[in-house]
């Protein structure tokens, strides 16, 4: 039986990507570092010190030290603070709230560290999640796509992933959630074509929140029929 339901962070409940972007590509014109147009949403999901990594290998072959990493991240998360308007995305309060009516637990697993945008979760969606029920860069050492996000909050929630559902929006998350093992839903939010999210293991797709918001409960009693009845 479903008994908790995984939301990645920036693209599934905030319009965020925009600004991650913007921020990523502002920082990285300001160290002369090589980023190519689609390379953040591509890498969307990854910890920020495995982003800057990746950077540092495009332009100098060798990966960052930790004070360059503390040093470009700072700037990068000054950026995006200054950028990103709050925006939510259109429909996740209608999936939240159906998957609330199904008593389901919540949580959220996200790669970024950024506490300000950690922090305005809980503020914007005070009584669906709080900072127990999030699994952030802080929570984990190797981050998606790696499956230990989701891996670790499968152990926070006290389920099995079968007994749990992913919802994303990126490639890398995607593959992470099915590395786990867990049923993934992705809904592309963002400009990747659909094939690279099925590519990456997506169980099935949908364009927007308020489409899913009017499956999820037929997704619920789908996984919850025995297969072979």
């Amino acid at each position: 039986m479903i008994k908790a339901v995984l939301f990645d962070m920036d693209g599934v409940i905030y319009d965020s990507l925009p600004s991650h972007v913007r921020a990523w590509s502002e920082m990285a014109q300001k160290y002369d570092l090589v980023l190519a147009p689609n390379d953040i949403y591509l890498w969307e999901g990854r910890i920020g010190s495995s982003i800057i990594n990746k950077l540092y290998q495009a332009t100098y072959g060798h990966d960052a030290t930790q004070q360059e990493i503390n040093d470009l991240y700072a700037e990068k998360a000054r950026l995006f603070s200054k950028y990103f308007n709050g925006q939510i995305i259109e429909g996740i309060r209608d999936v939240l709230e159906n998957v609330k009516k199904l008593n389901l637990d919540m949580l959220i697993v996200t790669g970024s560290g950024q506490h300000g945008l950690i922090d305005k979760v809980t503020a914007d969606f005070d009584g669906y999640f709080n900072r127990t029920k999030m699994i952030t860069s802080f929570d984990v050492k190797v981050g998606k796509p790696h499956p230990e996000p989701y891996l670790t909050a499968l152990r926070k929630a006290g389920v099995e992933a079968c007994e749990a559902i992913v919802v994303e929006n990126a490639p890398l998350g995607v593959q992470s959630a099915v590395a786990a093992g867990i049923y993934t839903i992705a809904v592309n939010t963002g400009p990747l074509p659909d094939d690279m999210l099925f590519e990456a293991g997506a169980d099935v797709l949908y364009h927007d929140m308020p489409s899913l918001a009017n499956h999820i409960a037929h997704i619920v009693e789908y996984l919850n029929t025995p297969q072979d009845a």
